[in-house]
């Protein structure tokens, strides 16, 4: 998967305002994306110790990163 997918899905999410709902619904969808980033990778999300991970899995962490503070902003009263 490519890192530019992972933050035109976040860009997305950020485009929502709906509440608690949206921001537990844009949760999920940031943890399903970065799974996919790791698997594409070859690796195992929770599993990679930081220190020795490749530049690959630091893009995900970043991605994973952007999209959680998106949610932030999902999870803001319209």
């Amino acid at each position: 998967m490519k890192v530019s997918s992972i933050l035109t899905v976040g860009a997305l999410i950020s485009a929502a305002s709906a509440g608690p709902v949206a921001y537990g619904i844009c949760q999920a969808g940031c943890a399903t994306v970065v799974m996919a980033c790791y698997g594409a990778a070859g690796f195992v999300w929770g599993a990679t110790l930081a220190a020795a991970a490749p530049p690959t899995i630091i893009a995900c962490n970043s991605a994973y990163g952007s999209c959680q503070a998106a949610c932030i902003a999902a999870g803001q009263p319209a």
